[in-house]
């Protein structure tokens, strides 16, 4: 989702991405963070306080690295949400272009591709919440998090918040950041949780306020990959036919299963059936830490014959057994 802003700061998430000079007529499979501390080692910044959460100053990013000459793509494996301002350029975000100059908020999901053209400024200002779904795994948030429509490529608009709302949400992140780096204690994971939930909040009521009613994008192939999977999941059908083939996906997409995957390849580095396998794990995720089913109970939800096929399919995507992904989640 982008929210824009006034026209001296907006808000951003992904911010930085690497692909061929020659964008336009060449793409090239975006830089993949499947850590957030691999994303504080590119940045040139130190490591994060905790794995799983971070608050990332842009100030601190080094002046030479926002000055690039090529367009940059990115794609990562938790969400990232953020306040920057001091930029001009165009990010791409699914496939359409927009132009930040006047002030932007994204709200970007695990998986979810944004490209930066050339020529960005050579000093940013604001910050990034950046945090793994697993570091809320044990809160309503796990499912919340799902009910947020800005967290997807069919939402665009632009949302204008004033001075005051500017400074709140300003607050909100040094709030978050402060609770991050105190002492850990029994009560820092809740404090931090509901921070971020707060701020979530209040980006819905912003962006309710401004817009009765939603535009979509109907023609991105990634935002109709995104609506047959979660209307896949969500259904019967998970149960009763098992994970959909990337021949079920295409046919609803209709295009060829082999032009489905070199489409996404180009757009998100990954083929259809990872992107099928990543939603299941998502789904297998949010099971075992808001529900007390029995491994042999998720199985049947996701159509798996034997619950031994579960389990061999998450530990080779995760490498830990579902019951191993409980544990550490309690």
């Amino acid at each position: 989702m982008f929210l824009s802003l006034s026209s001296k700061s907006f808000l951003t998430c992904n911010l930085f991405y690497k692909t061929d000079n020659s964008m336009k007529n060449k793409a090239v499979i975006p830089e993949q963070f499947t850590t957030i501390s691999s994303l504080h080692n590119y940045l040139k910044i130190k490591g994060p306080k905790n794995p799983l959460v971070s608050i990332i100053s842009l100030d601190e990013l080094e002046s030479d690295y926002l000055e690039i000459e090529k367009s940059l793509s990115y794609s990562y494996n938790f969400y990232v949400i953020g306040f920057k301002k001091n930029f001009e350029g165009k990010i791409r975000y699914g496939q359409q272009y927009y132009d930040f100059d006047a002030g932007v908020m994204t709200c970007i999901g695990p998986g979810q591709v944004i490209t930066i053209d050339k020529n960005s400024p050579s000093k940013v200002e604001g910050y990034l919440l950046v945090v793994h779904a697993d570091f809320f795994a044990n809160y309503q948030l796990a499912t919340r998090i799902k009910e947020y429509g800005f967290f997807s490529y069919a939402t665009n608009e632009a949302l204008h918040l004033s001075d005051d709302e500017e400074s709140l949400v300003i607050s909100m992140f040094k709030n978050i950041d402060m609770e991050i780096s105190a002492m850990i204690d029994l009560y820092t994971q809740d404090l931090v949780v509901s921070h971020i939930e707060l701020l979530l909040n209040y980006c819905n009521r912003f962006y309710n306020r401004q817009f009765i009613t939603r535009k979509t994008i109907s023609n991105g192939i990634l935002t109709k990959l995104e609506f047959e999977l979660n209307n896949y999941f969500e259904s019967k059908s998970l149960a009763d036919n098992g994970l959909p083939s990337v021949q079920y996906i295409a046919e609803k997409l209709n295009v060829s299963p082999n032009y489905l995957s070199d489409m996404l390849r180009v757009f998100t580095g990954r083929s259809t059936s990872q992107h099928i396998q990543d939603k299941a794990i998502d789904k297998v995720k949010t099971l075992l830490t808001t529900t007390n089913l029995t491994v042999a109970e998720i199985a049947f939800e996701l159509g798996f014959e034997f619950p031994q096929s579960l389990n061999k399919f998450f530990k080779r995507k995760t490498n830990m057994t579902p019951i191993e992904y409980r544990q550490s989640m309690n």
